[in-house]
Order: structure tokens, then sequence, then C-alpha cells
């Protein structure tokens, strides 16, 4: 690929948030984190392809962040001067670097190691705000130039699909070279000698290459999964699967209070939340704060906390023997535990259309972050469901698509939606609403080009054309794993406390606690447990509560340690 081939770069904003300059009391803090270096013109700080690297913090002369560092498509991103400093999401993520620093002077710079700047984000709150806020619209901009790993892979092949949703769900920065419309995917593959039958590929930074790699090795070649424990003895306090607002609060709660406390998730970190764009109504954030950051806050205090964090690989099967838990990944790994605390949630159910596998995660989407808004940029969208992330959905994509189209079945969005979403949406000239209607077919060969839309009321059918169709409708808990262990209702979901039937007790000499479940020292929040309340700090507050619950079934078996969790 040429440079005239790539995205063009358009000079970084000179905004506030993206540049932040430090003042001299902030230096004078950040200076007892780190050291001081003299660098030379040409000098490289960090390199693409590096397991880690430093916070630097330019004080004399300046670096440049460079892609493709010596290569004919070497690309500037955008260059740093004194008072400001380097660094993205993936420093606190543990990512490996995808991007390499250049000093283009002699200068002065702070180097703060990686684990150091997690220090600085616990202990030091303003600068830990400028910081994330810095880190965060840093990542954001790399997304949209497609920096980062490239995926060259075929829409119909259901592993590019699959890697496709790792991409995003995890918000990694990346560009995919689609086999069938993109030249430049022809010309890399002749170059790597990749034949079509080793499809999909990923080139990682530094160059090398996976082959239709697992999602686990995806994530364990970029440092953010870590491999399966060589200690199967061991056994944790808690074990949280799952790693969504409830998940997550349950593990940041367990491991403050002092349980050893291993959080699992298989696909990312934050759940369906964590692909929300805005969240407007959660307490203490009258601006909103978007489910990325809410995940990245999340994370860096189960970090502070102790928390082992077991990313990309699924439970496939638990099991419980003399008050211990046994739960099987599909790592090989058994993680044994006195407690755990099921937080899976749900999966948003498809539509039942002809050809829908051919374009889910290339046309038919079921989340709405920055990776599908670029992928519908600039063209129309229809969004199936009434709920909140369908109107945070649409609120989002309208502003880099032509119209966005809500289509419901009932009559308005009034029963399912927050009130000050539905006033937003009203307002909205790009968004409208179609209700009554459903999605009845898509239309399309290679690509998604339009949905057949039927009016219930007067039984009309329409062609719409669009780019992309969104879908939040319902959700299936994510309970296959437990194998109908547990007390279930008819939905799937699992019941909790006093929602137990007497005959599904597994001890009817233990009464279930609020969100235990039928099988004592486990424990439910969050979507996957029936009756939740689908919010996001209603969710927070059952990972909470739960895990002073576990305090409680710990004592009565004579387990737990000698100080329970107090009042705050």
């Amino acid at each position: 690929m040429t440079r005239s081939q790539r995205p063009q770069v358009e000079p970084a904003p000179d905004k506030p948030d993206l540049r932040p300059l430090l003042g001299e009391s902030q230096l004078r803090t950040l200076r007892r984190y780190g050291t001081e270096h003299r660098v030379v013109d040409g000098e490289i700080l960090f390199a693409d392809g590096d397991q880690t690297y430093d916070m630097i913090v330019v004080l004399e002369g300046g670096v440049e962040i460079v892609e493709h560092l010596g290569q004919p498509d070497q690309l500037v991103i955008i260059a740093y001067g004194p008072r400001e400093f380097l660094g993205e999401m993936s420093l606190l993520t543990g990512q490996s670097v995808y991007l390499s620093a250049v000093a283009t002077s002699d200068g002065l710079v702070l180097r703060i190691p990686a684990a150091q700047v997690k220090v600085i984000m616990s202990e030091e709150p303003d600068l830990s705000e400028l910081i994330l806020r810095a880190f965060l619209l840093r990542h954001s901009r790399l997304t949209n130039l497609g920096s980062g790993l490239v995926l060259v892979g075929s829409r119909f092949d259901a592993d590019t699909r699959r890697l496709l949703e790792v991409f995003a769900r995890n918000r990694l920065s990346s560009r995919w070279l689609e086999l069938e419309g993109s030249p430049d995917a022809e010309a890399l593959l002749r170059d790597l000698d990749v034949p079509i039958a080793e499809l999909p590929i990923v080139m990682l930074p530094g160059g090398s290459l996976l082959r239709n790699p697992s999602s686990l090795i995806l994530l364990d070649a970029l440092g953010l999964a870590e491999a399966p424990s060589e200690d199967r003895s061991e056994v944790c306090d808690l074990l949280v699967v799952g790693g969504g607002p409830a998940g997550l609060a349950a593990a940041v709660y367990g491991a403050s209070e002092g349980l050893s406390t291993t959080l699992a998730e298989d696909t990312a970190l934050g759940g369906q939340a964590g692909t929300s764009t805005r969240i407007e109504n959660y307490l203490g954030f009258p601006a909103g704060l978007s489910g990325e950051e809410l995940a990245a806050r999340a994370v860096l205090q189960a970090q502070k906390f102790g928390v082992r964090v077991k990313l990309g690989a699924s439970a496939i099967a638990l099991s419980s023997r003399g008050g211990l838990h046994q739960t099987v990944f599909d790592d090989g790994e058994t993680v044994t535990a006195n407690s755990v605390i099921i937080a899976t949630g749900a999966r948003y159910n498809r539509l039942p259309l002809d050809r829908l596998p051919d374009f889910e995660g290339v046309g038919v989407y079921y989340a709405a972050t920055q990776m599908e808004a670029k992928a519908c940029s600039g063209g129309p969208v229809v969004i199936v469901g009434g709920g909140n992330s369908a109107g945070q959905a649409a609120l989002y994509l309208a502003r880099t698509s032509t119209e966005v189209r809500i289509v419901i079945r009932g009559q308005s969005l009034a029963s399912s939606m927050s009130r000050y979403l539905i006033n937003q949406i009203e307002r909205h000239a790009r968004i409208h609403i179609s209700p009554r209607t459903e999605v009845t077919g898509l239309v399309g060969e290679q690509k998604l080009e339009g949905v057949d839309l039927r009016d219930n009321a007067s039984n009309e059918t329409s062609t719409l054309p669009i780019c992309g169709l969104f879908v939040f409708i319902g959700a299936n808990p994510c309970t296959g794993w437990l194998d109908g262990q547990l007390a279930e209702d008819g939905h799937g979901f699992l019941l909790t406390g006093a929602d137990i039937p007497a005959d599904r007790h597994e001890r009817t000499d233990v009464t279930p606690l609020v969100l235990e479940t039928s099988r004592p020292g486990i424990f439910c929040v969050g979507d996957v447990r029936s009756r939740s309340i689908k919010r996001v700090a209603a969710a927070v507050g059952e990972g909470s509560m739960a895990v002073r619950l576990v305090f409680e079934r710990l004592e009565a078996a004579g387990l737990a340690m000698a100080d329970s969790p107090g009042v705050e």
C-alpha cells in the first residue's frame, strides 16, 4: 500500500482536551513518578510492536507520533511540544504499541512507566481526569483514522465477522481490507504470500501475522489477555463471570473488601453498556459519559484493588462439591472459588430474516460503537427497537448518518424508552420514527443495500435504501453453559431469592439470599437475572450488593474473613 492509499490524516485539532498543556504544579507532581532523560533528534522513544511503553512528557524539544515508521507509507499522526504528554488508552489497558514516537529535535523528556501511570490514575484525581480524557479522545481519533491492526478477510466469512466483533467490542483501533472490494487486500496478500484459504489474517504491530486466530489468541498477542493459570489447585474467594457493569462492580467491591477476586469475561470488558456512546442518566455525571469511559474507569479500579482479569475465555461448565464451585473455561482452565457471581448478561434477539447471517457484522449490527458508525458514515441507517439502547444508538448515529429511522412494532416509544432520550429524538431533524412497523427482508448482494418494511396498520410494504441495520430487540440470557443446573424462569433468566420455587432449592435447610440462585454460594446480578431492571445504575448496584451477600454466605459457612464490609 502506498501513502496515497492510506486514510489522509487531518491536522490534530488544537483543543485542550486532546492536547492539554500541563501547568507547573502538574509537572512537579508528574516528576515524582518518572525520570528525566535527554533525547537527540531522531531518537525513537518507543516503536510499534513494543509490548509496553512509557508515558512521555515533553519538557524541551518536540516528538512526533508516526505510523509505519521507516516504511514507504510512513505517516505522521500528530506532533507534541513542551508541556504536552504522549499516550492513549493502550497504555492503561496493556495493549502492545502500534505507533512509534520519534524525537524531532534534541530535547528533554520525562518518562513515566505504565505501572506508575496507573498509580497516578488512582492517587492523583485532577491529573487522572486530565489524562483519561485525553487518552479517550486520542483513541477515538486513531480509530477514525484506521490506525493499528489490519484485518484482511471476506465479508462472507464467519471468522472475519467474529474478528470484527472482537475489534469493535474491545474498542481496538483497526482497518479492515475487504477481500471482495479492496485492491489493497489483493496486493497485501501477494506481498505476504498468503493463500485465500488461510484468511482471515490479522497484521499486528511490528509486522507479525496471525492466521485466523481465535479471540483468545488475538487478545493474548496484543497483551490484553492473561494465559491460563498454571496452579489449578488455587482457590479464590470470589469468581465473577461476566464483565459488564454488574460484573465489574462486583469485582471492584469484592477485591476492595479483601476477597481474592477473579473476573472472567469472554469478549470485552464493559458488556453491552460498554458499547453505549452516551449514558446521560447515570448519577454523578450530569454531562453524561460513554460506555467506554465507564468501562475504562471500572477496569482501572479493578486493577487498583488487585482483581485478576481473565479475558477472552468463555465459561463452558459449572460444578460444585463440598462448598466449592468449579467453573471450566474453553481455554482449558478451571477456576475454583468459594463463591461465584454470575453476570453473563443477555444478547439481543436476532430478526427472523433470510440471509441474516450473511450480513451480521458487515451491515447488520447489535451495537453502535465508533467502528459501526464509521462503517455506515454518510448513509441512512435503520434501528429496530424502542429501548434506551436503541435511543442512545439513534442519537449517536445521527451525527454521521444522513438519516436514522427507528422502527418499532408499538404505537410509540413512551412505554420503553426514558423520557430524556425521547425528547432529544423528537427534536432531532435526522431521526424519524416508524411505529407499528416491522423489517421483513434484507436487500443486497455483495453488501446490505436496503430493508423491506411492512406497515402493520395499513399492511403496506416498502423498500428503504440503507447502509446499516441496527437491532436492539428483546434479549436471550447467556446461561447455556449452566446446562439448566440453576433455577430459571420461563425465558431462561436465572431466578434468585424469594422467586425460586421451593422444589428447586438445592438445600432445603438454606434460605436463598436476595440475589442468590438455587445453589447456595452462587449469586446472579445484572441482565441475566430474572426481573432485573435494565439500567446501568441498577446493574452496578446489584453487583456491589451481591458482594455483601457473599460475605453473609461465607460467614454462615465459616469461611469469611474477620472484617466484613461495613458502611461506606
